[in-house]
């Protein structure tokens, strides 16, 4: 019986920690360096500030060759980048790296006429009136929920899956 309850008390204890969530923040700037050895880019934003993000296996990277094999999946240094990371102490480490700009991911500017969190869809009605419907990735379903509602000129920067349009980072524009 003690042994049950001891049992019952550790895993009330330890039910928090399973459940805990990263937050996810982001930066978009030039890739300035990369270092190999340290496995980490360096993104320079356009204010200047230069933050170290760890790239891991399991680091997701969008908008680059799809053959790339090497541990930057084929980023380069000035490249134009967004990543996404989560933060443990000084160490930034990577979920996603999306490439922009030219060969990277396709983007839209456009006016937001719908944006439904929980359900993770965006629509976007671009100047020539068409209306796009996006799926919000996980993080961007997240990062919408600072300021970005309906009627708010954005770019949006998504990649296409199986004929869907997936939104992984928009800005105000």
């Amino acid at each position: 019986m003690k042994k049950l309850m001891l049992q019952g008390l550790a895993m009330a204890l330890l039910a928090p920690l399973s459940f805990a969530v990263e937050a996810v923040s982001t930066v978009h700037g030039t890739i300035s360096k990369i270092d190999s050895g340290a496995k980490t880019i360096v993104v320079k934003t356009a204010d200047g500030t230069e933050h170290v993000v760890r790239i891991v296996a399991k680091t997701t990277v969008h908008g680059t060759e799809v053959g790339a094999k090497d541990t930057f999946h084929g980023l380069k240094e000035g490249s134009e980048v967004v990543a996404h990371y989560t933060a443990k102490g000084a160490e930034n480490t990577a979920v996603e790296v999306d490439r922009l700009g030219k060969d990277g991911l396709h983007s839209v500017d456009g006016t937001v006429s719908e944006v439904d969190r929980g359900g993770k869809k965006l629509i976007v009605k671009s100047a020539d009136g068409t209306e796009q419907a996006f799926k919000l990735a996980d993080h961007a379903a997240v990062e919408t929920g600072e300021g970005v509602e309906k009627s708010a000129k954005v770019t949006v920067y998504y990649t296409e899956d199986a004929g869907k349009k997936v939104a992984h980072f928009f800005m105000k524009r």
